[in-house]
């Protein structure tokens, strides 16, 4: 086994329950990202590039940060604390690199920090309250 596998294995755990945690996550960015461009006018059946274009960085950035938290490790769900936790500092991680990405001429974005606090502390709420449900259902 290469130490890249390794790590892998130590980041993710491969089975069936990991991929549909990961379905539950991307619908609750998606969900509440959507809410979000909703409550700006943003309408998501007649804009859909905008609102791809605002899911794509926090995407790229929950990926990122998934693996570097170890939010999808195993153990990950063991318990709600460890759930929260992961879940909660995955999320902070993912929001600051979306917002990063969201500052390139790539994405759009240029937002106040106003929009940096709500986006951050609302999908801290949202992905702990759903890793929460997922632990307590164990």
């Amino acid at each position: 086994m290469s130490n890249a596998d390794g790590l892998l294995r130590s980041r993710v755990n491969r089975s069936p329950g990991t991929a549909r945690l990961a379905l539950g996550d991307l619908l609750v960015m998606v969900g509440f990202l959507v809410m979000g461009e909703l409550r700006h006018g943003v309408n998501p059946v007649t804009m859909p590039g905008r609102v791809a274009g605002t899911i794509a960085p926090f995407l790229a950035g929950w990926v990122v940060a998934a693996f570097v938290v170890g939010t999808y490790a195993p153990g990950a769900t063991r318990t709600v604390r460890t759930a929260v936790q992961r879940a909660a500092g995955a999320w902070v991680l993912a929001a600051a690199i979306g917002l990063a990405l969201r500052s390139t001429e790539v994405f759009h974005g240029d937002a106040p920090w106003t929009f940096a606090l709500v986006v951050t502390a609302t999908g801290v709420v949202f992905f702990s309250a759903w890793r929460a449900t997922v632990a307590s259902l164990r």
